[in-house]
């Protein structure tokens, strides 16, 4: 067994600005050549974490350090952050943040430019580095004409030219498509069993972790380490749910038919797991009995989009010939591979661009020479990020922000930003500053000063981006309440989860056009619409396929109605 190369012994963390300790206790060891999954909910101290592994705790981050922390055998304090750097290498959540050079070929030299390493064999290391990921054939191309995968693949070039002993990567799957977070989480295996590295993994979303196999996952909460175990034995126990953490699909349904999930069965994947006779016949017994969800109300036609072109400046066609009809009341899922069209989508909606040709249609009204404000009466958006979106300091006078731009009266505005900061549970909160609040707050803030506005339709961009499953679940279930009260809600995602669990329809967009418009659970269990559109099938189809039952969409579909019905009522 290879030594630590990574060894945390009672080690603790406070930050200089914070008047408790964020890390506690921590007794952790990484051994070269492990791959670790560290998961959490938010605030969990994850994050601290890593940035105590690649150094920039303490020497960017401030703060004060208890216990041990060794790195290769030595002292982490002992040593400078461009020493650490020379042992752990990290891949940002952000790989934009991470670019230097003005190609490819000079972003993975930067390192080994600066140790001025001679020409002839600075040459070779970048070829190897860029070949041991696959971008060989793209050293000459600007960052930014790359896509979210090939760019997360330069990134680890950058670092891999080093030679490093330890790869951490920091939400590797946050900006991509399920099918390039699939890629990547394969790539990452791959580059494991080649370079030998120990590999240290920040993610909420275990599933797709899982993808491939993990050594140990190591489950952390208020800043300690609840479990660091393997797969299997934490796959089989109520610690995930307990940490607000969401397991796998295929291991909820088969909780939901009564099955008993032990670490024997090997449950860290759908491929691998032994599931006995009677495992299936339960899982078809409940197919059997638990009734299909009753048909939807047809609901009038609201948005009318019909035979919509854009193509931006460069030339480049974003979106060709589209035709779709968004009903009054729906809550739909608006998917697809990175540059599909899908903002682009949203931003001619919005008005924030103009189509060459084709119509936008409210309630049978052209839009065409309507301004972007005459739209924002009638559509709101809501961007992932909600620090673009905040321009005031304190809550209420974000969420009046739009009304007095209108010229609302005062009593009017107090009127209607107290009850829409009462339907967003943000009324405790009514005289805070917004820097005072959690990121999915703010989430809530910007969806808040939206909502004031009583547009009938709104539209979200990555609502649940870089979310632990719990506020993950209660973004979803506030936005559900919206849709409730009337309000037509429109959700550009990647999460495959999300769109299964709470959209009704999705609206599928491959190489600018429209290729799929259907109920989720057909979408996910479609190969050529999964594969057109880079999706990733689900775990319950492959479940469904195992266990006997021929209907495997209609087993997924039986899924998520009865989580609808019984589990969120």
């Amino acid at each position: 067994m290879n030594d630590p190369i990574i060894q945390f012994h009672h080690f603790s963390f406070q930050y200089h600005a914070q008047s408790e300790p964020t890390l506690h206790d921590i007794d952790l060891e990484i051994r070269k050549g492990e791959k670790v999954l560290i998961c959490g909910p938010s605030g969990c101290g994850k994050s601290t974490l890593a940035h105590c592994i690649n150094g920039l705790i303490p020497f960017s981050y401030k703060g004060e350090c208890g216990g041990s922390l060794t790195i290769a055998g030595r002292e982490s304090r002992e040593l400078g952050i461009f020493e650490i750097s020379r042992t752990v290498g990290t891949v940002l959540q952000d790989t934009d943040g991470q670019f230097v050079g003005l190609t490819v070929a000079e972003d993975i030299a930067f390192a080994p430019e600066n140790d001025c390493l001679g020409e002839p064999e600075l040459h070779e290391r970048v070829q190897k580095a860029a070949a041991l990921v696959g971008v060989e054939g793209r050293l000459h191309h600007a960052p930014g004409e790359l896509s979210g995968g090939q760019k997360q693949r330069v990134s680890l070039a950058g670092i891999l030219v080093d030679d490093v002993e330890v790869l951490l990567f920091d939400e590797p799957l946050a900006n991509l498509d399920p099918a390039t977070g699939k890629q990547a989480i394969e790539l990452i295996d791959e580059i494991q069993k080649k370079t030998g590295a120990a590999v240290v993994i920040i993610e909420h979303r275990l599933e797709d972790v899982l993808h491939r196999h993990v050594d140990r996952v190591v489950l952390m909460n208020a800043g300690r380490i609840l479990a660091d175990v393997a797969p299997d034995e934490l796959l089989s126990g109520g610690l995930l749910k307990e940490n607000g953490i969401r397991e796998p699909l295929y291991i909820t349904a088969l909780k939901y038919a009564g099955v008993t999930v032990s670490a024997d069965m090997h449950p860290d994947s759908i491929e691998g797991i032994i599931l006995r006779e009677e495992d299936r016949e339960k899982l078809r017994d409940w197919f059997e009995r638990t009734p299909p969800a009753p048909p939807m109300p047809e609901r009038p036609v609201q948005l009318d989009i019909h035979e919509l072109r854009f193509a931006y400046d460069n030339g480049h066609e974003a979106l060709r010939d589209l035709s779709l009809s968004i009903r009054a009341g729906e809550l739909s899922a608006v998917v697809g591979t990175n540059g599909a069209g899908k903002s682009t989508l949203c931003k001619l909606i919005c008005g924030f661009e103009k189509q060459q040709s084709g119509t936008i249609e409210l309630a049978g009204c052209d839009w065409a020479s309507l301004s972007i404000k005459e739209r924002a009466d009638h559509v709101g958006y809501v961007m992932q990020n909600p620090n673009q979106m905040i321009s005031q300091t304190m809550i209420f006078d974000e969420v009046a922000l739009g009304l007095r731009t209108r010229g609302v009266g005062e009593e009017e505005i107090r009127r209607r930003v107290e009850e829409t900061l009462k339907i967003c549970g943000l009324w405790p909160f009514r005289n805070w500053p917004v820097s005072a609040l959690s990121f999915g707050q703010k989430k809530r803030v910007t969806i808040a000063a939206i909502l004031a506005l009583e547009p009938e339709i709104i539209i979200l961009d990555e609502p649940t981006a870089g979310q632990d499953y719990r506020h993950y679940t209660e973004i979803m279930e506030f936005l559900l309440a919206l849709n409730r009260r009337g309000i037509t809600v429109l959700m550009v995602t990647h999460d495959m989860h999300l769109m299964l669990e709470y959209a009704r329809r999705a609206i599928v967009l491959s190489d600018s056009r429209l290729i799929a418009d259907a109920p989720c659970a057909g979408i996910l269990t479609d190969g050529e619409i999964i594969r057109r559109a880079s999706l990733k099938e689900t775990s319950l189809y492959t479940l469904a396929q195992r266990c006997g039952i021929d209907d495997g969409r209609a087993f997924v579909q039986r899924f998520i109605d009865y989580e609808r019905r019984e589990v969120r009522g």
